[in-house]
């Protein structure tokens, strides 16, 4: 996947990010602590394509968590997978910042 495709998947995913968050009863809001840590935005073009990578596969595990906390018991899997995923992508500093 391209560096620009990368960026318009972070954009939908936190298009829907934000439209779970108000649509969603139990909205916890702690779903995407990990996101927010990792401080890279779709606007920020000039991260590099590890970092879009990882914020992609992190917003992606809460957009999971969040449904599977809403009865979508299905995702729970799939939410571990991403973790996982994400998990490779990361440095050492982000592991310490993130610590799964």
């Amino acid at each position: 996947m391209q560096k620009d495709e990368l960026i318009q998947l972070h954009t939908f995913l936190l298009q829907l990010k934000t439209h779970l968050e108000d649509i969603m009863p139990n909205n916890g809001g702690i779903e995407f602590n990990h996101y927010e840590k990792l401080d890279v935005s779709p606007y920020q073009v000039y991260k590099s394509k590890r970092e879009h990578k990882l914020a992609v596969f992190t917003l992606s595990r809460g957009i999971a968590t969040l449904l599977s906390n809403n009865n979508c018991p299905g995702l729970a899997k799939v939410s571990n997978r991403l973790d996982q995923m994400a998990f490779r992508f990361m440095t050492e500093k982000e592991k310490e910042l993130i610590r799964f």
